[in-house]
């Protein structure tokens, strides 16, 4: 009892100056099954649970924000029943019910079969619906499922609607292979003697009373904290899933801002720069603050028409150099900030424009090109055709005629081209016709078709 005691009164005292504490509610969820009178070291794992959940819930009394509930399964039936629904919550969440907990404790008597992705699913419900409400599980068990149930896809929704966070699993005297299949539905810790029982029921308890912490720090190619406002996604490692999103804030005080997060999970996490930053296998440390330095160096693009622009809405896709993958089509006259490093801008002219850049810390890469012309094909039937652009002796394409008009205007980068076409009326080949036009920056070219 004092060891109990002592542990998770000195969490609480360590941590709960420095944060904001939400309500927290934990569900005790206890074996009752009848393989539980099996022996530990020197008593029976039921009677070790009885004695040592009995202490911790009488050590609670006094904790502030904390309200506790108790479920027990395979208590009712015997296990000849196979009753695969004998689940009950004995004591539900309200103040100062510490009492009405330790006499159920106390009578409780072991029979029947272990049922726990039952047990689990109906948890849900024991829960009352509260926002800002921390809603933990602490499962105590001595064996795996005998009832068909699936426990790794009961808790994985639970989690996924935010109903609990990941639970705690005290595996009482079992087999140490147990992890591998609990490792599914959330935290698990064995213990196979009494003294082993004790201690990782407080640190469970502890960590489920006491907010973990961390502070995201976006490093600049200086290993500065400076870089900020951009979404992070920190997903659960095992399943790739989603589990918490925020947008890197600094505080009034200049720093990275401090987040509340679930400490049960390993997380992969995504910072959502262009292009995207990673840092894997992260785990936190429960009931203290946590800081997470991530490189992300940033520097920002700019892209600009010389002069008057003719474009509505031009635009360029930006690539890694040497990589085929677009990263980001961007828009002119608007700054993107880059993670620092080389690029390739196709800018989506006529014709196509290929920039190599260099985005460097906190700068901005300025990258204007030339004002375009405009030209004015005027014909008086439709045509079939290309404009190509005069690179040497070779022409290169840029962009087919429309067939189905008879006048057009296109918006040309300036420089020397050519006009292959011929009417769609004729039959011959050789009516095929090439016209030589130069287009400069701002200028009107006319071109008659016929």
């Amino acid at each position: 009892m004092k060891k109990l005691l002592v542990l998770v009164f000195c969490l609480i005292a360590a941590y709960g100056s420095l944060q904001a504490q939400h309500k927290t509610r934990i569900l005790f969820l206890l074996d009752g099954s009848g393989s539980m009178y099996a022996k530990m070291q020197n008593e029976t794992r039921i009677s070790a649970a009885k004695r040592l959940l009995g202490n911790m819930v009488d050590s609670l009394r006094n904790v502030p924000d904390l309200e506790i509930a108790l479920r027990i399964y395979g208590h009712r039936s015997p296990s000849s029943a196979q009753d695969c629904k004998d689940t009950r919550l004995e004591v539900p969440f309200a103040p100062d019910n510490h009492d009405e907990m330790l006499g159920v404790i106390k009578g409780l008597t072991p029979k029947g079969t272990t049922l726990i992705a039952y047990s689990l699913q109906e948890a849900a419900y024991d829960f009352p619906k509260e926002d800002n409400v921390r809603n933990v599980i602490i499962l105590i068990t001595d064996g795996l499922e005998e009832c068909a149930g699936d426990p790794c896809a009961i808790s994985e929704a639970l989690q996924r609607q935010g109903i609990i966070l990941k639970p705690f699993i005290i595996g009482v005297g079992g087999d140490p292979t147990f992890l591998q299949f609990y490792d599914c539905v959330g935290r698990y810790f064995d213990a196979t003697t009494e003294a082993e029982f004790e201690t990782i029921l407080g640190v469970v308890v502890s960590q489920a009373i006491n907010e973990t912490t961390c502070q995201v720090n976006l490093l600049d190619i200086n290993g500065r904290a400076l870089e900020s406002n951009v979404n992070m996604t920190f997903y659960d490692a095992r399943t790739k899933r989603p589990i918490h999103n925020f947008i890197h804030t600094m505080n009034d005080r200049g720093v990275p801002d401090t987040l509340t997060v679930d400490p049960s999970f390993v997380y992969n996490i995504q910072v959502h720069t262009v292009p995207p930053v990673y840092k894997e296998g992260v785990t936190l440390i429960p009931g203290r603050h946590n800081i997470i330095p991530i490189d992300a160096p940033q520097g920002s693009l700019r892209l600009k028409v010389d002069g008057v622009t003719a474009y509505a809405d031009l635009q360029a896709i930006v690539r890694k150099r040497g990589e085929t993958q677009t990263l980001i089509v961007q828009e002119f006259n608007k700054d993107q900030k880059l993670i620092v490093g080389k690029y390739e801008l196709e800018i989506l002219t006529l014709p196509r424009i290929y920039i190599n850049i260099a985005i460097d810390q906190t700068k901005t890469s300025i990258i204007t090109i030339p004002q375009p012309g405009k030209l004015n094909l005027i014909g008086n039937q439709e045509y079939f055709g290309a404009i190509y652009q005069m690179k040497g002796n070779m022409l290169e394409w840029v962009c087919d005629i429309d067939n189905t008009q008879k006048r057009q205007i296109l918006t040309l980068q300036p420089g020397k081209y050519k006009l292959i076409y011929r009417s769609k009326r004729v039959t011959k080949t050789y009516m095929t016709v090439e016209k030589l036009f130069e287009i400069q920056s701002g200028g009107s070219t006319h071109l008659s078709l016929f």
